[in-house]
């Protein structure tokens, strides 16, 4: 085994008196056992060479007498027991499933190739009067599709096809057929999901077409001529007005003038 669960606070518990070296040294009895997946061997010497502990074998006896039961001259540990086996468990499901998998791909293989053959004999037999022949072929009028019933995205390989042009043309003479379709394509084409998937892609696109918005004349308002005074024969009233009330303004008195002249001869 290569990694185990080691759980921290169950640890400090149990080890809260040792000190940093005995610390240090039950670990590395832990990772012996894990590693060989194998309770510790009856000998002390051998012990305390693999854990790096020869100046310490009183201490490295009193660890296994503590945390360890000898059975079989054997060190053993209920812990790594535990989880020694859990291991091999999920190992051996491992390779249950693995080979189950394996039989049945043969299986499907095996299937497949009498199927084939079953094909390959069908086709010699020629239909009879109350047998039609089954075809693949699909109507050039709309994308290829694997199962009718089911739908199918739009392909993007798919070209306008003629009888969608003649349509178009009849429906909406305004338009642009291959304009029209490409901007079809290029929706249905990146539409995601479930949403992208039509069982007639003809409806559609008499939708679309029939949806697209009229194409109004685009004016040039400076070439708009706007008329604010409706147009008249007769004088603008607003000017006879002026010309009346000039002529009904008295002129300046004489004195005022003589006045108005001083004052303006003085200023110079």
């Amino acid at each position: 085994m290569h990694y185990y669960q080691h759980h921290i606070g169950d640890f400090i518990k149990d080890t809260s008196f040792l000190t940093n070296e005995e610390v240090g040294i039950y670990l590395k009895l832990l990772w012996l056992y894990y590693d060989t997946e194998h309770p510790l061997p009856n000998s002390i010497f051998e012990l305390s060479i693999k854990v790096n502990a020869r100046d310490q074998q009183d201490a490295l006896n009193g660890i296994l007498g503590m945390f360890f039961t000898l059975r079989n001259d054997e060190w053993h540990h209920n812990r790594c027991d535990k989880e020694i086996s859990f291991y091999k468990q999920q190992l051996e499901t491992a390779s249950k499933a693995g080979k189950a998998s394996a039989a049945k791909r043969a299986l499907n293989r095996n299937s497949t190739v009498v199927e084939r053959s079953l094909d390959s004999c069908s086709t010699v037999v020629q239909p009879t009067n109350n047998q039609e022949p089954i075809t693949n072929n699909h109507s050039i009028d709309e994308p290829p599709t694997k199962q009718r019933t089911k739908g199918s995205r739009l392909s993007t390989d798919f070209e306008l096809p003629d009888s969608w042009t003649e349509f178009c043309q009849t429906e909406r003479p305004d338009l642009n057929p291959q304009k029209v379709f490409d901007s079809f394509k290029d929706y249905w084409v990146a539409k995601a999901g479930a949403a992208g998937v039509k069982l007639d892609w003809q409806a559609t696109w008499r939708n679309w077409v029939r949806n697209q918005n009229i194409v109004k004349p685009l004016f040039n308002k400076a070439d708009i001529v706007h008329q604010t005074v409706p147009s008249s024969s007769q004088r603008d009233p607003a000017l006879v007005k002026l010309d009346e009330d000039r002529l009904k303004t008295a002129p300046p008195n004489p004195e005022v003038l003589a006045r108005m002249r001083a004052l303006l001869g003085r200023q110079a």
